[in-house]
């Protein structure tokens, strides 16, 4: 149930990591796409109203010379009245009778415009004035009168002035009929179109570069920028200079060569926030199950710690209890030589279980750094000589053979003697107990610039990829099937590592499955 737990909680944190991941990615292409799309309207907006101005400049412009030929002509204006409107209303309570003239006239300007050449610009020009006259007549004289043409009225109002709607109508009209005729680089310069643009870019806040050029139905005019390239995904267009019939034949494009670019930095403050939260969320997460990991294989070498723990106190227990039984006979109290041998199992038997308690407390106070290692110079050749006497019964009860090479010429080194002896001895110790069948171990040594290299190699079962890469973890145990087979519960490698580090020193393993193990140890030399 627990490893089905454990699954359970790793699956779901991981699809709720992916669902995060995947959340923010939809909301950065979400936000990406709203910005094109502000933008898309940002720049119709733009190019909409530069085309809108440069409609209005041109009319004004056409509008100003025409109004300074017509003060500067000096001539009476031709009349023709186009229209003449009468309302009559009597009043039979006030006896009064209300006469309203409007009369609409086209002053016509004979002078017309004239181009360099002498031919005719601007045509004929027209002003247009309305005149409106009130008349009004008390107490029907107008019907005594018989509606005469020379009775006076009582009351007269008059009023004219020009129409400035129809007059504008004229302009507008007259202008476009000129103007579509004439080249578009007469009608805009490229510095003109470029100074609008810049400006109306700068009001809306759209500060990227642009690019811009006009087209007359497709195909490219000289007026346009010096690196415009069309491009369907990052140009817009609006149409310019419409006709009298509202078609133009001039589109206004203008591109933007770094508009993702400009749409990313919009984004780039909350992305990089979003990254980095997310980059937590993940670091958090892969922390949190390597802990989970590192729990569930802690508690198993725990277990495996305490079954090895067990089991190795187990068979010194009951040797003593056999040898406390025996000693009670009779027949072997009586016999000094076989009361002597019982004695010497339960002090071999009872130093081993020392020498296990002495292995956990060592490793405990190296952790909290309680152990004191005093160091003085020693000749390394030495240690490993009393190293090799320490496990000689051993090697010859296995009948198994330990031979030295010692190459070093330099052997000096700064160290604690007692220590160092022990690390030795644990390495040769798990060569002899890691070979199936009579052990055999070479020593080495040698000189690498400023350090002495020690070499234990043996010829035993070796170790896999993951073993090396944990051998010198605390606890840890490779399996190689019964879990009792080799004596030990995984702490003599960590002392190996933890001793080797306080003397400033590296440890290494060079191992293949079936094929032995090599254990390297780097030591600095005394200068």
């Amino acid at each position: 149930m627990n490893k089905l737990f454990f699954r359970l909680l790793v699956l779901l944190m991981s699809l709720s990591l992916i669902g995060i991941i995947l959340v923010q990615v939809y909301w950065f292409n979400s936000s990406f796409r709203n910005n094109d799309e502000q933008f898309r309207f940002h720049v119709k907006q733009i190019i909409g109203d530069v085309a809108e101005k440069l409609q209005k400049q041109e009319e004004f412009s056409y509008f100003d010379n025409f109004e300074k030929l017509k003060d500067s002509t000096g001539r009476d204006p031709e009349n023709e009245d186009i229209l003449e409107m009468y309302y009559v209303r009597a009043n039979q309570r006030t006896k009064q009778t209300i006469i309203y003239s409007n009369s609409i006239t086209a002053q016509d300007y004979g002078s017309p415009f004239f181009d360099k050449k002498g031919d005719s610009v601007f045509g004929r020009g027209r002003s247009y004035v309305a005149k409106r006259t009130t008349k009004i007549y008390n107490h029907n004289t107008l019907e005594n009168a018989g509606l005469q043409h020379d009775l006076m009225p009582d009351t007269q109002i008059e009023r004219s002035g020009e129409l400035e709607s129809l007059k504008k109508a004229q302009y507008e009209i007259w202008q476009k009929d000129i103007a579509v005729n004439m080249p578009i680089q007469e009608r805009v310069s490229t510095e003109k179109l470029q100074s609008l643009l810049e400006a109306k870019m700068e009001e809306y806040g759209v500060k990227t570069p642009f690019e811009f050029g006009v087209y007359s139905n497709g195909l490219a005019t000289k007026v346009r920028s010096e690196r415009f390239v069309y491009d369907k995904y990052a140009t817009y267009s609006h149409p310019i200079f419409s006709d009298n019939e509202g078609k133009s034949r001039y589109q206004l494009l203008v591109s933007f060569p770094q508009k993702k670019k400009f749409l990313f930095s919009e984004l780039v403050g909350i992305t990089v926030l979003s990254i980095v939260f997310t980059l937590i969320i993940i670091i958090a997460y892969s922390s949190a199950l390597n802990q989970l990991i590192k729990q569930r294989q802690i508690s198993q070498i725990k277990t495996d710690f305490i079954n090895n723990m067990t089991h190795e106190f187990k068979t010194p227990i009951a040797t003593i209890n056999l040898a406390l039984d025996a000693i009670k006979s009779p027949k072997v109290s009586s016999n000094p030589e076989t009361m002597a041998r019982y004695l010497q199992m339960i002090r071999d038997e009872n130093k081993r279980m020392h020498a296990q308690v002495e292995n956990v407390l060592r490793i405990s106070k190296l952790e909290k750094r309680e152990l004191e290692i005093t160091k003085e110079s020693n000749d390394i050749h030495d240690i490993l000589e009393d190293a090799i006497e320490h496990v000689n019964l051993i090697i010859e009860d296995r009948e198994g053979t330990i031979s030295t090479h010692l190459n070093a010429t330099r052997t000096t080194v700064l160290l604690n003697d007692v220590h160092f002896t022990n690390v030795l001895v644990n390495i040769l110790d798990n060569a002899i107990k890691y070979s199936p069948e009579r052990p055999k171990i070479d020593v080495y040594t040698e000189n690498v610039k400023d350090f002495v290299i020690i070499k234990v190699k043996d010829q035993g079962a070796g170790m896999g990829k993951v073993a090396q890469k944990r051998i010198f973890e605390k606890f840890y145990r490779e399996h190689t099937g019964d879990v009792h087979n080799v004596k030990g519960h995984g702490l003599g490698l960590a002392y190996v590592k933890r001793i080797v580090d306080d003397h400033n020193g590296q440890i290494f393993v060079e191992s293949e499955k079936g094929k032995g193990s090599t254990f390297i140890i780097k030591l600095p030399l005394i200068n």
